[in-house]
């Protein structure tokens, strides 16, 4: 029986301060699955109070209990992936494949390799008569988002567990049933009192309580850029650290050389995958202009085969967006492109073809479009792609970089090279060559408006560690 209606802190499960409740909606009917406890500034005190007191001696265990306490939550994780895959399915729309797959295995993924970075990280070393202490930050708050829930909670507490930190975790509330079993396998491994801490809440109450809170000593945001943005300036006041990752208007540049057909397929696929609610999708397609109905042919047959439906059926490519207000704001978005002068080539408006509730949206292409327009320019997070022609390779990389964001690029060439090339001059955090995936072990972040910090491997593990250099250590 999940705990839906308590928090997890100092080690139990415990009432709210003060009984207040929010409705969690499957996205696939519309209708309440139940009611989650919504917690307050109150909450977050008891929460801080206890992490701060956890870290007094969590602080200075050694890397072999660390490496121990690791191992034990990846063998309970492992358990329990089926029904945390089974609560995204149910919270988000994730179709059931890729929760167990993707969603709860990027969970693992994290445990794993945060494992293996801190097997061999070198938490000191000597620089002259100085040696450099690596430390933990202290007690860090993390607030993670709904799209990715799994890979977000542990890409944040395995490294923060790694580094010897104490956390409180705000999930969101649209997808908390995942957190909620990952805090039970947080406890069933034997986690000490006070390290894992879990309050369910809004933002404005558990979200600004957290980021305004002087005994935090870090947030770990991921979310919206409008939402970042808050945070930092309510951190600000308590200097704080803040590590973000935010959104993304990710370029996807196609050169002249490159196989279209299967670099086409593959970016329209990326972006319709997970309904289109991953940050990094490679959602501005950039290719050579006198290539683009070649391309926008290729992409309409992508969209024509891609079956919204029940995320618990088979077939179903995709499922439901997360809910009405994402619904709404991408219906807005595909007609603005159609106002604004895009050709629609596959998709638009309503919903698929045989739906007649859920938050379901057509897998739409947009064609001929411009860096100006707003569905160029918004990110939409929603099974909706834009393509833009250029003239040359120097404008693709031009359009690729007149964006706000920098979180993701990629770039598709008929030679690696000539994909480094450009790949190099895009700015971006994270740049993918034909179709190679993200390395686990390398960091992940963004530039300008999408955040700053990294996550992932050794680089997510030194977010929460400080550098402290004891001068005369070494000295004769």
């Amino acid at each position: 029986m999940v705990n839906r209606l308590q928090f997890y802190i100092d080690g139990a499960w415990v009432d709210p301060v003060v009984k207040k409740t929010i409705p969690v909606v499957n996205p696939a009917t519309e209708e309440t699955l139940y009611e989650i406890a919504a917690g307050s500034k109150a909450d977050v005190d008891k929460a801080v109070a206890a992490a701060r007191k956890a870290f007094e001696t969590f602080s200075v265990t050694s890397r072999e209990e660390r490496i121990a306490l690791l191992t034990k939550i990846i063998e309970v994780y492992k358990a329990k992936m089926k029904d945390i895959a089974s609560s995204i399915t149910d919270e988000m729309g994730a179709p059931l494949p890729l929760s167990e797959r993707a969603q709860a295995g990027a969970g693992l993924g994290h445990l794993m390799s945060t494992l293996d970075v801190l097997k061999s990280y070198e938490f000191e070393e000597t620089i002259g008569s100085a040696v450099v202490v690596r430390e933990p930050v202290g007690v860090v708050g993390m607030i993670t988002p709904w799209n990715w829930p799994m890979n977000q909670v542990a890409c944040k507490v395995a490294p923060a567990i790694a580094a010897g930190c104490t956390m409180i975790l705000k999930p969101s509330e649209f997808t908390p049933t995942s957190a909620l079993l990952f805090a039970e396998v947080m406890h069933e491994a034997g986690v000490p009192k006070g390290v894992f801490n879990l309050v369910n809440g809004l933002g404005p109450d558990v979200g600004v309580a957290m980021s305004e809170h002087p005994g935090i000593d870090m947030i770990s945001f991921t979310g919206s850029t409008r939402a970042g943005i808050d945070v930092a300036k309510r951190a600000a006041n308590t200097v704080k650290r803040v590590s973000q990752e935010l959104g993304g208007k990710s370029p996807n540049v196609i050169l002249e050389d490159a196989d279209f057909n299967k670099a086409v397929a593959g970016g329209v696929a990326h972006v319709f995958n997970n309904s289109g609610q991953s940050c990094n999708a490679p959602t501005r397609m950039i290719v050579p202009a006198s290539k683009m109905k070649e391309v926008a042919a290729i992409a309409k047959a992508v969209a024509e085969k891609t079956k919204a439906g029940d995320p618990r059926a088979e077939g179903t490519t995709i499922g439901p967006v997360v809910n009405r207000t994402q619904w709404d704001k991408i219906q807005a978005l595909i007609k603005k492109g159609i106002d604004e002068g895009a050709t629609l080539v596959a998709g638009g408006p309503g919903l698929p073809e045989g739906v007649n509730k859920g938050f379901y949206v057509r897998p739409t292409v947009f064609a001929d479009v411009t860096n100006d327009m707003t569905i160029a320019r918004e990110e939409i997070f929603g099974p909706v792609i834009t393509i833009l022609g250029a003239k040359d390779e120097a404008e693709a990389v031009q359009i690729a970089n007149d964006t706000p964001y920098g979180l993701a690029g990629y770039v598709s060439a008929g030679t690696v090279e000539s994909a480094k090339r450009v790949g190099r001059q895009i700015r971006a955090g994270n740049v993918n060559l034909n179709g190679v995936p993200n390395e686990r072990a390398a960091p992940f972040g963004g530039y300008k408006q999408s955040g700053n910090g990294r996550e992932w491997g050794k680089f997510g593990l030194e977010e929460y560690l400080e550098a402290k250099a004891i001068a005369g250590f070494n000295a004769a």
